[in-house]
């Protein structure tokens, strides 16, 4: 079976990352989209595993040459996922996971329709969400509040997607998770009807 493309979506501090690093931990043949951004480098973060951080000039140059597979704005910086490395990996039969925001699910459905298989996680309430945002500490308190305003707008837009995962239990999470990205391997493309039906 040829690539997949696996988007993982939901409000920031629901838990996607610590879920995906689990499972490039357990499953082979996989591609992480490391993602660009304009925001500063958090503490513990490093360049080219948590992000790849550029300046907005850097960035919006990248957007007039067409490097992104899709881009936003978010909190007042840019993200973006570059195209060659997702077409490489597909090209090398890799499952590409994608951890993007609701607007960049958008666009990855119209270029991946048949290979895509799309989750939407969150917490099992905005209160929740809060607390782990605070907890955390890496934000202020203004923050914070436009993360929460702009969960309930990602919040809307649930029924794009083809699976709902809240994050109640992280072991629970994971093991859901791990049923979803072996679903997803079973995802065929037209080109590997074509090729199956005709050998059959």
């Amino acid at each position: 079976m040829g690539g997949k493309v696996l988007v993982l979506s939901g409000p920031s501090g629901c838990g996607k990352s610590s879920l995906i690093n689990e499972i490039l931990k357990e499953e082979k043949n996989i591609y992480f989209s490391i993602s660009t951004t304009t925001r500063e480098i958090r503490d513990g973060e490093q360049e080219g595993v948590n992000y790849h951080y550029i300046s907005k000039e850097q960035f919006e140059r990248e957007i007039g040459e067409g490097a992104f597979l899709e881009w936003a704005e978010v909190h007042g910086n840019y993200y973006g996922t570059s195209l060659k490395p997702i077409y490489k990996a597909i090209k090398e039969n890799k499952l590409v996971i994608l951890d993007i925001d609701v607007q960049g699910h958008a666009i990855v459905k119209t270029k991946f329709p048949r290979i895509l298989t799309s989750v939407f996680l969150t917490t099992p309430s905005e209160e929740e969400l809060q607390r782990r945002l605070e907890h955390r500490g890496t934000d202020s308190p203004e923050t914070i509040a436009t993360r929460l305003h702009n969960a309930k707008k990602e919040m809307a837009r649930i029924d794009e997607y083809e699976y709902l995962l809240i994050n109640d239990d992280f072991n629970t999470a994971l093991h859901t998770l791990r049923c979803i990205v072996k679903t997803a391997w079973l995802k065929p493309s037209e080109e590997e009807i074509s090729a199956f039906t005709a050998d059959w």
